[in-house]
């Protein structure tokens, strides 16, 4: 059987391992494949240190492409020693450290490595995916980091100039299924608070989701379980 290749964009993960490992068990990615990892691996979750061993294991199952989220900045801040410690742990933190032992020097430079070298954004030829939003009117070679990380879905978004389809995380979703608004999907289904990790090919726009109990769901049409914003 012909395997076509897919581009499979993961929302948020907040260290939810178990969720992870059961999403890539049901999707299978192969070489062929290009897995998007929409940011925020970390912290909130109990699994950070196993979630991004996972991440970098999967880097020689498929082609990974791990866009850096908030917390990854957050995280990356603290340890830099640029006054952030209290806001980070306070905001997921304490779980991510506790997933190393507790103590940021036993974090190995592998992990840092691989989290300061997310990408910004990853664009292909009908689809743009960020972590957080885009500001409006501006190239995407030119977006700054406070929207690209940090700025929350408002409803107010338009579609793309290009026409090319939207697809971040960032805005949580507590009742765990995708939302869209015209040209935008958001994959953030709150894993770390009770939702749903999601997985969609942007190509078949098939959606499969897994809880951090290891429950699985899916694979289903797109259509038949994404909510408006």
């Amino acid at each position: 059987m012909i395997h076509s290749p897919r581009t499979l964009a993961i929302g948020d993960i907040h260290g939810c391992h178990v969720a992870l490992d059961a999403l890539l068990e049901r999707v299978r990615p192969t070489l062929e494949d290009t897995v998007v990892v929409l940011g925020d691996v970390v912290d909130r979750g109990p699994g950070t240190k196993q979630a991004i061993d996972r991440l970098l294991a999967l880097r020689d199952e498929c082609r990974l492409v791990f866009l850096q989220g908030n917390h990854e900045d957050m995280l990356l801040r603290a340890l830099d020693g640029g006054g952030w410690m209290a806001a980070w742990l306070q905001f997921g933190g304490m779980e991510a450290l506790a997933s190393y032992g507790g103590r940021p020097d036993r974090i190995p430079p592998e992990h840092l490595d691989f989290l300061r070298h997310g990408l910004p954004y990853f664009e292909t030829a009908d689809t743009i995916f960020v972590h957080a939003n885009l500001e409006p009117g501006v190239p995407l070679d030119r977006q700054k980091p406070d929207w690209l990380l940090w700025k929350h879905l408002t409803g107010e978004e338009r579609p793309h100039p290009s026409g090319k389809r939207i697809v971040c995380g960032h805005t949580s979703q507590q009742h765990g299924q995708p939302v869209t608004l015209d040209g935008w999907l958001c994959l953030d289904t709150c894993a770390s608070g009770g939702g749903r990790l999601t997985c969609l090919d942007a190509g078949s726009d098939t959606v499969w989701q897994t809880t951090q109990a290891g429950q699985a769901f899916g694979p289903f049409a797109l259509s038949d379980i994404a909510r408006p914003f």
